[in-house]
């Protein structure tokens, strides 16, 4: 099975320090970091990783943040013919401070704003050869709808990781096959919708309410709740594992593994990244999870 990544491509400038400060707080950093990120790139990059058939769509600045961003790809085994290099707009940064196992994270889009409908018109016909499509919301609101509009005309199955959280528009709730928020995206995207444990049984073998290091939750399609617990890790850096768990499972789903297998190898993946640094740092290979 081949799967797209339509989304974001980052350069991310990782800050180590003791703790994360407070507001109006200066504090002496421990080292800095360039590391290649993004959303949609770690979600491509966890799925080459594991040894998926994966081709990444999106858009970087033609300078040298973007150079390394398609290199990356490639040496993860990423297929990046599609991915056009913008002259006059730099290449999307995200600023991350990393403290106490934790971090947080500042987003300057740069070109990811160009993921647009122009840009989906001239890359359309290849999209469509494709058998499953992940979906984030780094790029433009329009896009992801036009992206899940093209692929429910055609049977594709899309994939979408609604993070950073924004309400998203009924139509693309409809259209999807899996939804995979945290607790929070949950709770903005579906706030009618009772707990959290109705709320995925209203949506049996779709939605995938991850929970950190508590998780995930879903239902089968009988409406049975499945609770994977995390996986046991030496944690060193959070930064990309959403983004590992929802590459791994689109992995696991293309190889055919059945819902509760494949929550619990995403489950797994997403734990092992978290030993290294960096969002792309610590994915693991198949043989490792």
């Amino acid at each position: 099975m081949r799967i797209a990544v339509v989304g974001s491509l980052n350069m991310d400038l990782t800050v180590t320090t003791e703790r994360l400060p407070n507001k109006g707080e200066t504090l002496l950093g421990q080292s800095l970091h360039t590391i290649p990120g993004g959303k949609g790139a770690n979600q491509a990059c966890a799925i080459g990783r594991l040894g998926g058939d994966v081709t990444m769509f999106g858009c970087v600045g033609d300078d040298d943040f973007g150079h390394q961003l398609i290199q990356s790809l490639q040496d993860n085994g990423v297929h990046t013919s599609p991915i056009r290099c913008i002259s006059g707009i730099p290449t999307g940064i995200a600023l991350i401070t990393v403290g106490e196992s934790d971090n947080t994270i500042i987003v300057v889009p740069g070109a990811n704003h160009q993921v647009d409908e122009t840009y989906l018109r001239t890359v359309q016909d290849e999209l469509l050869t494709f058998d499953l499509v992940l979906l984030q919301l780094e790029i433009p609101m329009a896009t992801v709808a036009a992206v899940c509009q093209l692929c429910h005309e055609h049977d594709i199955d899309v994939l979408l990781n609604p993070a950073p959280a924004q309400p998203l528009p009924e139509r693309v709730l409809r259209q999807i096959r899996y939804l995979t928020p945290n607790e929070h995206e949950a709770a903005l995207l579906l706030p009618d919708n009772g707990s959290m444990e109705e709320r995925v049984q209203q949506m049996p073998g779709r939605l995938i309410i991850t929970l950190g290091a508590e998780g995930s939750l879903a239902a089968d399609h009988d409406g049975r709740l499945i609770r994977t617990p995390a996986a046991p890790a030496r944690v060193v850096d959070t930064t990309g594992a959403g983004d590992t768990y929802n590459g791994a499972f689109a992995y696991a789903t293309a190889i055919g593994l059945p819902l509760r297998e494949a929550l619990r190898f995403a489950s797994t993946a997403a734990s092992i990244s978290t030993e290294q640094l960096g969002a792309q740092g610590g994915m693991p290979t198949r043989t490792q999870v």
